[in-house]
């Protein structure tokens, strides 16, 4: 009896058509020709008895039925190559160069000295380290991994692995307090300076818990920076109000530069992610940061 090959072979097919959203570019990312990638397609949707893409000749978009398959034979694939990374990876040198985005205060004062570390055993893998918190996309900045707090972005194209959430913290310096005193409400916030992010980076609002409901809060900014790491140093020179993650400020909070105000205000933590290009098999570089990361949230270490 004869081993039925083509349907796994037209699913890997179809998944990275879906991926690149273009037959030239998965003909390109396969190494074969786009009439063979769009004959797989074809004969896929044949077998299926359903239309998988929209197919025109400047667009190359999933049907409602083509989302539904490409969801559930992405999982499967991403499965399996899972199941085979984790065979495989203990007779693999970790080697080449990982291309990673990170916000600027929690990435330099938490994850580099972990990355560092976790490196250090491998001298063939190479750093390529870029701090802002502006939001990118991985994909058009060619990069292997993004930490990133808060809402994702909605894409199939992206692989989310939630490593932590952290409370956020309104704070402000003793010296600023002592000044302009402390606020008790969010009433009182007009009577305050307030530092706050940029329209490309940190957000320009806060998340407060006000009656058991979250809420976006958009506090008169004085003033306005593009990191967090710069927020939080001005709030620790005096210069006002601000509301960052718990990490960013522990040690602030730990040695009296910063106090916590409105705690009754608190909203709930705001999870941190790590997202990645989705492909059909991690390479071994990235698998190993990736998982080496989720050790470190899982034990408490990622602040």
């Amino acid at each position: 009896m004869s081993v039925e090959l083509e349907p796994l072979s037209g699913i890997s097919v179809f998944v990275a058509a879906a991926r690149a959203g273009s037959f030239t570019r998965a003909a390109e990312l396969l190494g074969v020709t786009k009439s063979a990638v769009g004959k797989t397609i074809a004969r896929l949707e044949a077998r299926l008895g359903v239309k998988l893409f929209h197919r025109t000749t400047r667009l190359t978009k999933l049907t409602a039925d083509g989302e539904a398959y490409f969801a559930a034979c992405a999982d499967a694939l991403d499965e399996i190559a899972a199941a085979e990374a984790a065979l495989t990876s203990a007779h693999r040198i970790i080697r080449g160069r990982l291309r990673m985005n990170m916000p600027v205060a929690f990435g330099r004062r938490i994850l580099l000295p972990i990355l560092l570390e976790i490196s250090r055993p491998h001298p063939a893998l190479r750093l390529d380290l870029t701090f802002t918190d502006t939001t990118i996309d991985p994909l058009q900045e060619d990069v292997d991994l993004v930490v990133r707090f808060g809402a994702l972005p909605d894409t199939i194209h992206l692989v989310a692995r939630r490593l932590m959430s952290q409370a956020r913290v309104i704070c402000a310096s003793p010296h600023y307090l002592a000044e302009r005193g402390t606020p008790t409400t969010l009433e009182d916030l007009v009577q305050h300076e307030v530092i706050v992010g940029s329209r490309s980076g940190p957000p320009l609002s806060w998340v407060v818990a006000e009656d058991g409901l979250e809420r976006r809060l958009i506090p008169a900014a004085t003033h306005e920076m593009s990191d967090g790491e710069a927020i939080v140093e001005a709030a620790a020179a005096g210069f006002g109000l601000c509301q960052v993650p718990s990490s960013m400020v522990c040690d602030h909070l730990h040695d009296g530069r910063l106090v916590r105000v409105l705690e009754a205000y608190s909203p709930t933590a705001v999870d941190v992610h790590l997202l990645w290009p989705r492909q059909v098999q991690l390479s071994p570089k990235v698998r190993y940061v990736v998982d080496q990361l989720v050790s470190y949230a899982s034990n408490g270490q990622l602040g």
